[in-house]
């Protein structure tokens, strides 16, 4: 067994799931305990065999606990991340990290005060289709990306739970959308320079349930982020447009490929216009199959537990922290200014 000794906060949904999962995959950490301000919750950690504390203060109290995940509603992160630091814990926070970049920045303060690890439960970072969009812009063979187009849809027409009440941070931005953004700053260095953001209440009265988000980067990269609980005919997971090719995920089983432009065969273009049902077209002539290559998406190999290593290793001093709080910060500051947007009804510049 591990030499830390691991607590989590909140016990609902995702807290049980770090739990199953970190038993399964992360064997050099001892699991011990979890508290929650629910009576059922907590005889549910009992269930499964964890200690259940009694109180929060509690767990603070327990020498034993360095490392704590905090997983409770949103509106809860600022609090409890700031009292488990001054209590000398190591914290790990769910995502969103806060409600804001100004909730975000106390928490940031306090973890400098207190000299503990503190990071972000950004598990989406291991997510295969992303790892996969990541090594093809990584490694060129298409050319330079000037436009990403990066969406998570479905049809249920609600937000799950606490997820629809404004007060408890709940919204498809702080839900669904903090995790693409923070796969596309991880992905792209360059700063942003504009934020476009427009959010639905389709089902939901207190929080926005469809959203689409367009992002501008100083490089001239333009990302099109859109999450939906209203769609019925889905688009692909990612659509990905590079100077030389185009590379399309469809799904989370990561079906797609990669279309890719022969630069050494010369095509000879034809003055002939080329009739449609739409009517006549000279710019959209089909490009001929021997100038282009189709191409399997390259494999790789992810797991999301790599982030609770990591975490160990940058205890033992073995390595550094993959999701930093200042590159949390920098999503925060995005998320503002999406809900800024969405108030004035239009764009916003920045340098982010």
């Amino acid at each position: 067994m591990g030499k830390h000794v691991f607590g989590i906060i909140g016990y609902g949904g995702m807290g049980s799931w770090h739990i199953k999962n970190l038993r399964e995959k992360v064997k050099a950490l001892k699991i011990k305990g979890a508290w929650d301000i629910r009576k059922e919750a907590r005889a549910k950690a009992k269930t499964d065999l964890l200690y259940a504390y009694s109180s929060l203060q509690e767990l603070l109290d327990d020498e034993e606990i360095d490392v704590v995940t905090v997983a409770t509603p949103n509106n809860f992160h600022h609090d409890l991340v700031i009292a488990c630091l001054r209590a000398g814990k190591n914290v790990i926070c769910e995502k969103p990290v806060a409600m804001n970049a100004s909730e975000f920045n106390d928490m940031i303060i306090a973890a400098k005060k207190s000299g503990k690890l503190f990071s972000i439960h950004q598990n989406r970072r291991w997510d295969p289709d992303y790892c996969i969009i990541r090594k093809i812009l990584i490694s060129g063979k298409i050319g330079a990306p000037y436009f990403i187009e990066s969406r998570v849809q479905g049809s249920r027409g609600a937000m799950h739970g606490w997820r629809g009440h404004m007060k408890n941070g709940g919204g498809m931005v702080l839900d669904w959308g903090v995790h693409l953004i923070d796969q596309i700053l991880d992905m792209i260095a360059s700063k942003v320079v504009s934020v476009d953001a427009h959010l639905f209440k389709i089902f939901t009265e207190e929080v926005e349930d469809n959203i689409k988000i367009l992002l501008r980067f100083e490089s001239g990269v333009s990302v099109l982020l859109e999450m939906s609980t209203n769609c019925f005919i889905r688009l692909p997971r990612w659509h990905v447009s590079c100077t030389n090719g185009t590379a399309v995920i469809q799904n989370w089983e990561c079906e797609g490929n990669i279309v890719k432009l022969k630069t050494k065969s010369k095509m000879d273009w034809t003055d002939d216009i080329v009739y449609t049902a739409a009517g006549p077209t000279r710019t959209m002539i089909p490009r001929p199959e021997y100038t282009q290559q189709t191409m399997e998406l390259p494999k790789v190999k992810t797991d999301w537990s790599e982030y609770y290593k990591n975490i160990l290793d940058t205890l033992d001093g073995k390595t550094e922290l993959i999701v930093k709080p200042e590159q949390a910060m920098r999503v925060m500051k995005v998320i503002d200014l999406i809900f800024e947007s969405q108030k004035t009804g239009h764009g916003l510049p920045c340098k982010i």
